[in-house]
């Protein structure tokens, strides 16, 4: 099938947004992409809020954790005003916290804490023995396979293949899955070269961090996140950034699902470097709720 249009975005595009703009001291404006979805991505929020809480710390702290609860659906249509309380500032730690509102709406708050680089205790798990990347299909193009059966949420996997190139280690079928261990492997890069800029490149793992989590904890249950009757969203998520990393590099996400139950399903990822450093840890809750 020959797609008409062009509906993908560019890494400029989301570089243009990835850090909003300041208009105050502690106030930030952010814009959002049209992704076609409908509403803002959720790693938009968790990427912009880390972006603006960034700005209103010391150069020398860079973030270690974020904590982020999503409350509603934001509209991709409007600005979204960002603001920095600043909640500690210490020698080593700053910790801050990040209110995105639209419409006079809190839709997102987050929480992250920044430390000054320091030596100290090294251990880490070991990156599982797994395909690489070279030689495995991209998401999009698995998803190129369902346009004639599932056009807009084909679009979905499409809008960013210019920007992101994810390579499931394992694709799902998402017309007919079967039922699985809720495990995964993905291969994700940044198309195109980054600035040296630490803070630019976890901004953009904490943006693609909210990707193909919650189908990790439908696995067991031979479901999708098109299979009708279906309703998935992102309720809260967490980052740790451990090491440094390129995410203009090929980086592994492995996830994994130790739990579903009362419509909510929590999942779990880490991400590795291709030589098998540790660089982030992710969890999520999210809600998976089969309509009858």
């Amino acid at each position: 099938m020959i797609l008409q249009g062009d509906d993908s975005i560019s890494l400029k595009e989301v570089l243009d947004i990835i850090v909003p703009e300041r208009i105050q001291i502690d106030r930030f404006c952010g814009r959002s992409l049209d992704l076609k979805w409908g509403y803002v991505f959720g790693g938009q929020f968790v990427a912009q809020s880390l972006a603006a809480a960034q700005q209103t710390v010391r150069e020398d702290q860079a973030a270690h954790s974020v904590h982020g609860y999503f409350l509603q659906s934001g509209d991709e249509r409007k600005p979204v005003a960002y603001h920095v309380e600043r909640m500690r500032d210490g020698k080593s730690f700053a910790t801050r916290r990040v209110d995105a509102i639209q419409d006079g709406r809190t839709i997102f708050t987050l929480t992250a804490s920044f430390q000054r680089q320091e030596a100290g205790l090294e251990h880490q798990d070991l990156m599982p023995k797994t395909a690489g990347p070279d030689g495995l299909l991209s998401q999009a193009q698995i998803a190129r396979k369902y346009m004639d059966r599932m056009r807009n949420a084909a679009r979905e996997q499409l809008s960013l293949e210019r920007v992101i190139e994810i390579r499931p280690v394992d694709h799902i079928d998402l017309l007919n899955p079967e039922a699985k261990p809720p495990l995964r492997c993905v291969w994700y890069r940044v198309l195109g070269k980054l600035p040296d800029r630490p803070a630019l490149h976890r901004a953009m793992l904490a943006y693609v961090s909210d990707l193909n989590l919650l189908s990790t904890a439908m696995r067991p249950h031979a479901l999708t996140w098109v299979t009708p009757g279906i309703q998935s969203t992102s309720l809260d998520h967490a980052v740790w950034f451990h090491r440094a990393f390129r995410i203009d590099e090929w980086v592994l996400f492995v996830m994994d699902s130790p739990s579903a139950s009362g419509a909510r399903g929590y999942t779990r990822g880490r991400f590795f470097t291709k030589d098998g450093s540790l660089v982030a840890s992710v969890a999520q809750e999210g809600l998976i709720r089969e309509r009858t």
